[in-house]
């Protein structure tokens, strides 16, 4: 192997939106993740609703000027 053209590892965490905390190695530090196994509906069994109309009318609003 080459030397220096490796990414550094190191330990690092992933924190939940849920507030679940991992602590996994990894080559980026400080992990920001928005569905975990502990929160996600495959592994929890219940099933999480969503916001889409309050989303749809965000988008809508947002690029409203180019539609005109």
């Amino acid at each position: 192997m080459k030397a220096d053209i490796h990414p550094k590892y190191s330990n690092t965490t992933i924190k939940c939106a849920c507030g679940n905390v991992i602590e996994i190695g990894s080559t980026k530090s400080n992990i920001r993740v928005e569905i975990c196994s502990k929160c996600h509906p495959f592994f929890t069994g219940k099933q999480k609703l969503i916001d889409t109309a309050g989303r749809i009318e965000r988008f809508r609003k947002k690029y409203e000027k180019f539609q005109k």
